[in-house]
C-alpha cells in the first residue's frame, strides 16, 4: 500500500508521520491526560517518540498498520494521530485508534478525522468491519464513536493488562452495510 495515502478534511491534513514530527508527538504523549487511556506510559524522552514513529513506519511498510499524523492545514503541525491496527485482511476488519493533544479536544477535530478514516477504511481498504476498544470510563471517546455511527457491542471484562492492572474494554463496531 505504498505510497502513504494522504487524506484531507475541512481543517486538517492526514499525512505520513516523519521523524521531524517527533517533538510534536513527544509534546502530547508526555501528558498523563493523553496517555490515561492509551496503552503506553507517558513519554519522558524524545527518543520514545522517535521509536514510536519508526514502529508505525515499519508496520505500515509490512502492511500491518496505517497511522496518520493529524496536521493542521494552517501550519502542518501534528496535533494527534489516528489509524487502523489489528488489521485482519482475510476477515476484512481492523481496529481504529486515535489520540489528540488536549488543547484541541472538544473542537470537532476528532469527529472530522474519524469520519474521514472510516470512509477510507470502507471504500479504499475494503473493510467490512471497523472495531474500537474503549475503557468504560473514557466517556469522550465513547461519545465520539456513537456520534459517528459505531454501536456498542458489549464489555470485554479484564480484556487487557496494562499499567499494572487488568482493564475492561467496551467493544464498538461499525459495519460497512451500516455506513451511509
Amino acid at each position: 500500500m505504498t505510497p502513504f495515502p494522504e487524506l484531507e478534511t475541512k481543517r486538517l491534513l492526514l499525512r505520513e508521520i516523519k521523524q521531524s514530527d517527533s517533538q510534536d508527538i513527544f509534546q502530547y504523549f508526555s501528558s498523563d491526560e493523553v496517555t490515561k487511556f492509551y496503552d503506553v506510559q507517558s513519554f519522558t524522552t524524545i527518543k520514545q517518540a522517535e521509536e514510536l514513529i519508526q514502529r508505525w513506519k515499519e508496520r505500515f511498510e509490512n502492511g500491518q498498520v496505517i497511522r496518520w499524523g493529524i496536521a493542521l492545514k494552517s501550519d502542518n503541525r501534528i496535533i494527534g494521530t489516528c489509524g487502523f491496527h489489528g488489521w485482519m485482511k482475510q476477515h476484512y476488519k481492523a481496529v481504529m485508534g486515535y489520540e489528540l493533544a488536549p488543547e484541541f479536544w472538544r473542537q470537532g477535530y476528532m469527529t472530522e478525522v474519524t469520519r474521514r478514516i472510516v470512509e477510507y477504511g470502507f471504500k479504499n481498504l475494503e473493510l467490512n468491519r471497523i472495531e474500537a476498544f474503549v475503557e468504560p470510563e473514557n466517556a469522550g471517546s465513547r461519545k465520539l464513536l456513537e456520534k459517528i455511527g459505531f454501536s456498542e457491542e458489549g464489555i470485554l471484562k479484564e480484556h487487557f493488562y496494562w499499567k499494572n492492572r487488568f482493564v475492561d474494554n467496551v467493544i464498538y463496531a461499525f459495519l460497512k452495510k451500516e455506513y451511509v
